[in-house]
């Protein structure tokens, strides 16, 4: 979810460096995945993956501190982002990593929110702001998904981490239902004053 009515508006450049790197991002998802499924490479696996998604505020802070939202990256950053959880979910998923359940739990409300809000808005051309639950839920389930992928394979100080992982998961995945009902509402004002 993006701005509504004071968002940045976009220009029509495509060659910038947030669309780059929202690019970069998108390349990297195969790397991520078959060095997480392949056995002796979890751990660069899982650093990758983490870095790809921890990056997910870069490519839109650059392109607003430089002048450089483009309407390519106001499309191509949210995808980078949803299509590096879901392929980095799957592929840990498949290595026994992590529970196919709260992969689930996280993937069910991704799809939830894009079926009902990127369909409605999309029609009239409207955005919803994003709002701190949804940030905070996003940011808590972006530390605990590596961390708990990490725990679960035995890697380095994996006890601890495994611990910290499941406690930003708890708050993460009702922060990020929370967001989701928030959501919902403001799409129901946005279109009513549409």
């Amino acid at each position: 979810m993006r701005g509504t009515g004071g968002s940045t508006p976009g220009s029509s450049a495509i060659l910038t460096v947030p669309n780059a790197l929202s690019s970069l991002r998108i390349l990297l998802i195969p790397v991520f995945c078959w060095l997480i499924v392949h056995r002796g490479t979890e751990a660069a696996g899982i650093v990758t993956f983490a870095g790809v998604v921890a990056t997910d505020w870069v490519d839109g802070y650059i392109a607003r501190r430089t002048g450089r939202v483009s309407e390519l990256g106001k499309v191509l950053d949210p995808v980078a982002d949803r299509l590096a959880i879901a392929a980095g979910l799957a592929a840990l998923v498949v290595r026994g990593a992590f529970p196919f359940w709260a992969a689930v739990s996280i993937i069910a409300r991704d799809l939830a929110v894009l079926a009902v809000g990127a369909i409605l808005l999309a029609r009239r051309r409207l955005r919803i702001d994003v709002r701190l639950v949804g940030k905070v839920a996003t940011f808590s389930l972006m530390v605990a998904v590596p961390w708990i992928a990490w725990g679960n394979l035995k890697l380095p100080l994996g006890r601890p981490i495994l611990v910290a992982g499941w406690s930003f998961f708890a708050v993460g995945i009702v922060a990020y239902y929370v967001a989701a009902a928030v959501y919902v509402v403001d799409i129901r004002r946005a279109l009513a004053r549409s």
